[in-house]
């Protein structure tokens, strides 16, 4: 409990820190790209009140929420998977359950690091070729709109996901250790472990990876910002469909490679029915409580 507010204080910091960064970043990629002048005064070409700036500014804004959900069902079908393992190896190694054999736990290891790369591919693809896209489609000008609202809405999630996680990962100890609120198998003891389960990848996975994601897209825009310097908008539109045509081929590889196929974390590796292994489950989850 104490590592998780100490946590949650020090990844404060370090969000403020990629933001501050990521300003200055943002305020050299003006400069490079043509936008103001080298004494940092304004060329009249920035205004938030017209449409292709605001575009880029909402765009931005939707960024980091569609980055953070990519994360979160990345964790979902990585501990799945997991799952499914864990229960095969129940169902198929002699005397695991009762303790005597050895749980094959490089497999385990495997999926999870095999998981990591795969997951990482579409957000990795977005926070990558978003920027290039809007700016080379659009304009300089929509892009440092882009990066504004991006910068703005990724510093909140991010300070809302590592406290929220952290508060519902020290709720659920609370109970466990102290035995607040009726103590274990209450309502409120089992409301607890869902908000533990949602707030570990919130404040481990989702919320430290927007520091990333912000930092990332003002460099890859800063990189850019020669190729586009004094460019209008949608002057050079056609380079900008490479880039989102990667994205689109790239989104459809990784739907048809890893996403298609749901999981059922509730089917029996060997036989029974579904009703029967939902049972099963459930008794799992009680035998470990009473441990």
């Amino acid at each position: 409990a104490l590592g998780n507010t100490t946590a949650a204080t020090g990844k404060g910091f370090a969000i403020g820190s990629a933001v501050l960064t990521s300003l200055s970043l943002l305020s050299a990629f003006t400069t490079k790209a043509g936008l103001r002048s080298e004494t940092g005064g304004s060329s009249g070409k920035i205004d938030i009140g017209e449409p292709v700036i605001l575009s880029g500014v909402l765009l931005g804004a939707m960024l980091p929420f569609l980055f953070a959900a990519l994360t979160m069902l990345s964790v979902q079908k990585a501990a799945g998977a997991i799952i499914i393992e864990v229960r095969r190896q129940f169902a198929e190694i002699p005397g695991l359950r009762e303790g005597t054999a050895e749980a094959d736990s490089d497999t385990c290891v495997a999926i999870s690091t095999q998981s990591s790369v795969e997951e990482m591919i579409l957000p990795g693809l977005y926070a990558v070729l978003s920027p290039i896209t809007v700016g080379f489609l659009i304009g300089p000008r929509c892009l440092t709109g882009l990066l504004g609202g991006a910068i703005a809405s990724g510093m909140m999630l991010a300070i809302m996901m590592s406290n929220a996680g952290g508060a519902w990962d020290n709720s659920k100890k609370y109970i466990e250790i102290e035995g607040a609120k009726g103590g274990k198998g209450t309502a409120t003891h089992k409301a607890c472990i869902v908000g533990d389960t949602v707030g570990d990848p919130f404040k481990d996975t989702s919320g430290p990876s927007l520091n990333i994601l912000i930092k990332l897209m003002s460099i890859i825009s800063l990189t850019i910002a020669p190729l586009m310097e004094g460019d209008d908008d949608w002057e050079v539109w056609y380079y900008g469909l490479i880039p989102l045509g990667v994205m689109v081929i790239g989104t459809y590889y990784v739907y048809v490679m890893y996403w298609q196929e749901a999981q059922d974390i509730t089917a029996d590796p060997l036989s029974g029915s579904k009703q029967e292994n939902v049972k099963l489950v459930e008794e799992d989850v009680i035998e470990v409580d009473e441990a």
